[in-house]
């Protein structure tokens, strides 16, 4: 265990020196993990908002029950048929007690559904922040390569300024082929009156 121990230490270190020297890929990185931590967030809003539609359908129901009930407790007292009437009303209360609880999970679901969206907002608000970071970060690498790859070509001659003047008669190079064509030339001459 102790050689596997060192290599992951070893790798886990790499990892770090490499993010180090590279910023961009551990913010493109973090905005990766922020990316997954935002669509977990929005899958367990998805999951939170069935269940609250759930338990108010679960509401809606015990309600219609409870109404149910209350007119028969009405009725039976009515007809003076207590014997119908108590056992009614104790369904009743059980009914409500049932429904309480469910209002209060409800409540307690909406409090995480709300702390589930300001966490979503959060998480966005910071990806967004880390995307903005990870442009800047390539920017400052392509001008920094495009800086390097400058200097490598002034130091390799392209970008060095020389005496050169275009149409400077001071120009040797230009003198040395001004003489040579204008040798070229006459002795096209000569050849054209020697024909």
């Amino acid at each position: 265990m102790g050689l596997f121990d060192d290599f992951s230490r070893f790798l886990e270190s790499r990892l770090e020196e490499f993010l180090r020297d590279h910023p961009d890929l551990e913010l493109m990185a973090l905005e990766e993990k922020l990316l997954e931590q935002e669509e977990e967030t929005l899958k367990l809003m998805t999951d939170l908002k069935l269940k609250e539609r759930q338990l108010q359908d679960e509401i809606l129901a015990i309600a219609q029950e409870i109404q149910v009930w209350h007119t028969r407790i009405e009725k039976a007292k009515a007809k003076g048929r207590l014997d119908l009437a108590g056992p009614a009303e104790e369904r009743e209360a059980a009914l409500l007690r049932q429904g309480n609880q469910k209002w209060g999970q409800m409540e307690m679901l909406k409090e995480r559904i709300r702390q589930t969206q300001e966490l979503q907002q959060k998480i966005q608000q910071r990806r967004q922040e880390v995307q903005t970071q990870v442009a800047q970060a390539q920017a400052a690498r392509a001008s920094a390569q495009a800086k390097q790859r400058q200097q490598q070509w002034d130091s390799i001659g392209w970008g060095q300024t020389s005496n050169y003047v275009r149409g400077s008669a001071a120009d040797p190079l230009e003198q040395q082929f001004k003489r040579w064509e204008a040798e070229e030339e006459l002795e096209q001459m000569k050849r054209n009156m020697g024909k």
